[in-house]
C-alpha cells in the first residue's frame, strides 16, 4: 500500500509539474454542486469563484461579445454533440482587463440518467498568439488592399506570393505567375541579375522601371527590392514593391512641356534656348546664333487683330520646324521673335546659306483667316566666341545685329560687328539719359517766329524741344529723337513739350505780346494714343490756354500710316478749335484724295523744297504746293527760309507765312519775350525792303 501510494504521489507531482510547465490552468467542475477548482498556475490571476451556479460557470467575467459562443459550444457538448468543449474568448483578470484564453474540457462522469455529472479540463493564455494573429491578419488586410503591387519570391527569384494589387497593375492573375520566376520583359537577364548582386551586396535595390501590361499597354513603375532573412542572418526571401507611376509620369511629361514649351507655337522657349546656349559657351563650343522677327508686325496686329497675329506665328513656326534645315534648332524668344542655334559651325558659308533660305521661307505669303499675307524678316547673327564670351552678350549683339538690318532697310540678314556695338551702346547711353532727362526736368521749348510776309508781324511760333544737361549741355535733336522714337520716350517729352508751351503762350498772351497760335509737333506715337484728345484737353484746362492758340503740326507719315483713324482723331481736334498744320508737305506719300479728307488749315513746305527754289523745276514745285494749299481753301507757311532771295520768291508765289533763320533762329522762352517785345516796339522788318 505504501509502495502504491508513493508511486501514486509520484503522478501527481508529475502531472502538477507538466501542467504547471505548460502555462495552462486545470480546472475541475461538479456540475451538481457547482463547485470549481482551478490550479492557479497564471501569473494573470482571475476572480473566479470556486462555487457558481452560472451557466456557463463564472458567466460574469466573459466578455459579452464572446458570451454567447462560448455558451452554446458547451451546450452542445453538455447535450452529447460534440466530443469534447473548446472555445476560445475573453476572460476578465482582477486589474480589470482582458485575456485571452483557449478553454478546452470534456465531461468525465455521467449520472445513471445519461446526465453529465462532471467536468475537467485545461485553460491556456492566449493574449500572446491572439496578438500574434491579429498583427498578421492586420499585415494580411494590408497586404490585400494597398495599392502598390507586392511581390515574394524564393532567392531564385521565383515568385511564392503576389497582392491583388500586382494582378491590377499588371494585369497578370496570381495563378499565372506563382512559382515563375519574376522577369521584366523590355530588359535583358542581366538587369535582374544586377538587381540580385546589390541585394546580396545592400539588401536593398530600387530604381524606376517600364514595362508591358497583358493588353499591350505601358506603365512605369518605381520598383524596390529587399531581402528577408531569418533568424541566422541567411537570405530566405526577396521581397519587390512597385507602385504605378504612369499619372505622374504622364503629368510630369505635361509639366515639363509647358515649362520648356511656348505654349502658343509649341517650339522651345527662351528658358530652354538660354540653358542651351549656356552649355554651348561652357562647353566651349563654336556656333553660331541667329535672332530674328517679323518686320512690321506690330502692324499687322492693329491692323488685323492679335488673334491673327498669333495665328501668323503659329503657321511661321509650323513651317520652320517642318523644315530640316531649322528643326531641333528653333526657338521662340517671345513675341515675333524667334532664335536658331547652329551648333558646331562657325562656317560663314554654311551660315549665310541658312540665313538667306530662312528669309526665302519667311518671304512665302501665309494664308491665315481668309488673308494672304505676305511678310518679311530681320535677321542678325553673331558667331562664338568671336562675338561674345557670354550668352547674355550673344543674345544683346545678335539684337543689335537684326536691329540693324531692319534700319537698312529689312527683309535682310547682317553679321554683328564692333560698329554695331558701338552704336548700341551709344543708344543705350542716349535712352537712359532721356530717361534721367524727363525726371530731372532738363527737357526745355525754344521758339522760332512765323512771320506774315506782308505785313512782318509775328503771327505764330514753332515749339521745338531742346535737351539741356547740366554737365554735357545740349544734347542734339538728331541724336535723342530717334531713340525717344524707338523707345516710345517720345509720348513723354511730347507732352512735357505741349504743357510748357501752353504756359509760355499764357503768359506772352497775358502781357500783351502775342495773340497768335504756338504750333506744336506730334509724333506719331503720340497722335496714335487712344486718350490723346483728352490728354489735350487736360493741358488746355490746366493751363487756361483758350484752344484756337494751339496747332498741331502732324507729318505726312504719320497720318498715312492709317488714314481714317487719322481723319477720325483730326476732326476731335478741330471740332475743339485747334489748328491743324501738315508738316513736311510733299515728302511722304499722301495722296490729293487723302488730303481733300483731312480737316487741316495749314500746310508746311518742306525746307527741302525752299533749299531747290534757285533753279525753275525747284520753284515750280512751291508753286504746285502753294497753289494746291489755295485751291483747298489752307493757309501755307514755309519752313528753313534763310535768304532774302527765297523771301522775294516766295512773295511772288503768293507764301502767306515764312519761318527760318532769315528772321530768327530758335529762341529759349526769355530770348523769345524779348524778341516779341522788340516786335512790338519797332517797325516791322519786311517793310522796309
Amino acid at each position: 500500500m505504501r509502495r502504491y501510494h508513493q508511486a501514486l504521489a509520484k503522478s501527481e507531482e508529475r502531472l502538477r509539474l507538466s501542467i504547471w510547465g505548460s502555462g495552462d490552468e486545470l480546472w475541475d467542475w461538479n456540475i451538481d454542486s457547482g463547485e470549481l477548482y482551478r490550479s492557479s498556475a497564471w501569473l494573470e490571476p482571475l476572480a473566479i469563484a470556486p462555487k457558481t451556479e452560472d451557466f456557463p460557470p463564472n458567466k460574469a467575467l466573459i466578455h459579452p461579445q464572446d458570451l454567447d459562443r462560448v455558451s452554446h459550444a458547451l451546450s452542445q457538448h453538455l447535450a452529447g454533440k460534440s466530443p469534447f468543449f473548446e472555445a476560445s474568448y475573453r476572460l476578465k483578470t482582477l486589474d480589470e482587463t482582458y485575456i485571452w484564453v483557449l478553454d478546452r474540457g470534456k465531461v468525465v462522469a455521467y449520472h445513471e440518467d445519461g446526465r453529465a455529472q462532471r467536468m475537467t479540463g485545461t485553460l491556456k493564455n492566449i493574449s500572446q498568439l491572439k496578438q500574434a494573429e491579429a498583427r498578421m491578419q492586420l499585415f494580411a488586410r494590408c497586404l490585400e488592399n494597398i495599392s502598390d503591387a507586392v511581390v515574394i519570391c524564393d532567392t531564385k527569384f521565383n515568385i511564392i506570393e503576389v497582392n491583388p494589387a500586382f494582378s491590377v497593375i499588371t494585369g497578370k492573375s496570381r495563378e499565372q505567375v506563382l512559382q515563375s520566376r519574376f522577369q521584366l520583359s523590355l530588359y535583358p537577364p542581366r538587369f535582374i541579375q544586377d538587381i540580385e548582386k546589390k541585394l546580396v551586396r545592400d539588401g536593398r535595390w530600387s530604381g524606376e522601371i517600364r514595362e508591358l501590361k497583358t493588353n499591350g499597354d505601358y506603365y512605369q513603375a518605381e520598383l524596390t527590392f529587399d531581402v528577408i532573412k531569418d533568424e541566422q542572418g541567411f537570405i530566405t526571401q526577396y521581397v519587390a514593391v512597385f507602385s504605378d507611376i504612369s499619372d505622374r509620369k504622364r503629368r510630369e511629361a505635361e509639366l515639363s512641356r509647358l515649362a520648356n514649351s511656348d505654349t502658343l507655337t509649341g517650339l522651345p522657349n527662351r528658358a530652354v534656348f538660354m540653358n542651351k546656349l549656356a552649355s554651348l559657351v561652357t562647353e566651349k563650343t563654336e556656333h553660331a546664333l541667329l535672332v530674328f522677327d517679323l518686320d512690321n508686325f506690330k502692324k499687322i496686329n492693329d491692323s488685323l487683330g492679335h488673334e491673327l497675329g498669333d495665328a501668323l506665328l503659329c503657321k511661321l513656326a509650323d513651317r520652320l520646324h517642318n523644315n530640316k534645315l531649322f528643326r531641333q534648332k528653333l526657338y521662340r524668344l517671345g513675341g515675333d521673335e524667334f532664335a536658331i542655334l547652329l551648333d558646331n559651325t562657325n562656317d560663314i558659308h554654311a551660315i549665310t546659306s541658312l540665313a538667306k533660305n530662312l528669309l526665302e521661307q519667311i518671304n512665302k505669303p501665309f494664308a491665315v483667316d481668309q488673308h494672304e499675307l505676305a511678310v518679311t524678316s530681320s535677321v542678325g547673327i553673331v558667331l562664338f566666341p568671336e562675338d561674345g564670351k557670354d550668352p547674355q552678350a550673344l543674345l544683346r549683339n545678335a539684337d543689335t545685329a537684326m536691329y540693324h538690318a531692319k534700319s537698312a532697310g529689312a527683309n535682310r540678314y547682317l553679321f554683328f560687328n564692333d560698329t554695331m556695338n558701338k552704336q548700341a551702346v551709344k543708344r543705350l547711353q542716349i535712352e537712359n539719359l532721356i530717361r534721367h532727362g524727363l525726371k530731372e526736368d532738363y527737357f526745355t521749348v525754344f521758339y522760332q517766329p512765323k512771320m506774315d510776309l506782308l505785313s512782318g508781324k509775328v503771327v505764330g511760333m514753332e515749339a521745338l524741344v531742346r535737351f539741356i544737361t547740366p554737365k554735357g549741355g545740349l544734347v542734339s535733336p538728331g541724336s535723342f529723337i530717334p531713340v525717344a522714337e524707338e523707345t516710345g520716350q517720345i509720348v513723354d517729352i511730347g507732352t512735357v513739350v505741349l504743357r510748357k508751351a501752353c504756359i509760355d503762350v499764357k503768359r506772352w498772351i497775358a502781357q500783351g505780346l502775342f495773340h497768335g497760335r504756338v504750333a506744336v509737333n506730334l509724333s506719331a506715337k503720340q497722335f496714335m494714343l487712344p486718350f490723346l484728345c483728352d490728354q489735350i484737353d487736360d493741358i488746355l484746362q490746366q493751363t487756361d490756354l483758350p484752344s484756337y492758340h494751339l496747332e498741331l503740326e502732324i507729318t505726312e507719315g504719320t497720318v498715312m500710316q492709317s488714314p481714317k483713324l487719322a481723319i477720325d482723331t483730326m476732326k476731335k481736334l478741330r471740332a475743339r478749335g485747334i489748328h491743324l498744320a501738315m508738316d513736311d508737305f510733299g515728302t511722304g506719300y499722301s495722296s490729293l484724295a487723302y488730303l481733300k479728307q483731312f480737316p487741316l488749315n495749314t500746310l508746311k513746305i518742306d525746307k527741302a523744297f525752299i533749299d531747290d527754289m534757285s533753279s525753275a523745276r525747284g520753284r515750280n514745285m512751291v508753286d504746285t504746293i502753294v497753289t494746291i494749299a489755295h485751291n483747298l481753301s489752307l493757309s501755307v507757311v514755309a519752313e528753313g527760309v534763310e535768304t532774302h532771295e527765297q523771301l522775294e520768291q516766295l512773295r511772288k508765289l503768293r507764301c502767306e507765312i515764312i519761318q527760318g533763320y532769315y528772321y530768327s533762329k530758335p529762341l529759349s522762352a526769355e530770348d523769345f519775350a524779348a524778341f516779341l517785345q522788340e516786335q512790338k516796339q519797332q517797325r516791322p522788318k519786311i517793310a522796309a525792303l
